[in-house]
């Protein structure tokens, strides 16, 4: 796990005159589980938003796979390995379970082998293969968050960017999503994760950054997090 996948150093990023991510350094090496945890607004999903290329580099580099990516198109970066599942899910709603999958693979044509990725995706979320007619905007919100991951590995990503895969989802739903995260971590995917569920975030991460509107405050292994005082207090509390 040594060599460096993703490389953010002293990253500014801004939504109009709002800086949002005020000269963070992020690091994910290759095999890693790496988790972004910060309260609401801390600038979390910017940064994924800013790794992908949809939000501007006002300052900084980002570094992929030993490329600068620092704002290069975002289909580009795709192209070069990278996927991600956004926050709040955004399947194609009147697309089959069977359609959203295969445009997750539109930036390959290796027909035999898209075909055993979508077996493999079924294999992990069996309930999408018995839903693989029905239009995604009529799965449960658990089944379209499986949906999104899936679709997002069908690109075979060198790197995945999780964006609150367990946000609303009830907790049963939450353990498998965090259960097929490890098992393709496993098989060799490198993950960056943002999670609002702190607990479960480090529990299933070698290492973890805390953000705090926009600055990276701590950073660490994830056991040495999840067993900091000031960790605990801020993000581990009740009904987390």
């Amino acid at each position: 796990m040594s060599e460096v996948l993703l490389e953010l150093h002293g990253v500014r990023a801004s939504y109009g005159n709002i800086e949002a991510l005020h000269g963070i350094d992020v690091t994910v090496k290759q095999g890693e589980i790496v988790c972004l945890i910060g309260a609401n607004g801390a600038g979390k999903t910017s940064t994924l938003m800013t790794v992908c290329g949809f939000v501007k580099t006002r300052a900084g580099t980002i570094t992929f796979d030993g490329r600068d990516i620092t704002n290069m198109p975002s289909d580009r970066i795709v192209r070069l390995g990278l996927a991600q599942s956004p926050e709040g899910r955004k399947i194609f709603p009147r697309l089959t379970v069977l359609e959203n999958l295969e445009m997750g693979a539109f930036i390959r044509n290796d027909r035999a082998q898209i075909q055993k990725d979508i077996d493999h995706v079924f294999s992990l979320f069996p309930i999408l293969g018995e839903r693989r007619s029905q239009a995604g905007g009529t799965l449960s919100g658990g089944e379209q968050q499986m949906l999104a991951v899936g679709r997002a590995m069908m690109s075979r990503p060198k790197l995945l960017l999780l964006d609150e895969p367990s946000l609303g989802l009830a907790p049963l739903i939450v353990l498998k999503i965090f259960e097929v995260i490890k098992t393709l971590n496993a098989e060799g995917t490198t993950i960056l994760l943002v999670e609002q569920n702190a607990r479960m975030a480090l529990k299933h991460s070698h290492r973890g950054y805390v953000l705090e509107t926009g600055t990276i405050t701590m950073a660490d292994d994830a056991a040495t997090l999840l067993a900091d005082p000031r960790v605990q207090a801020a993000y581990l509390g009740d009904g987390h």
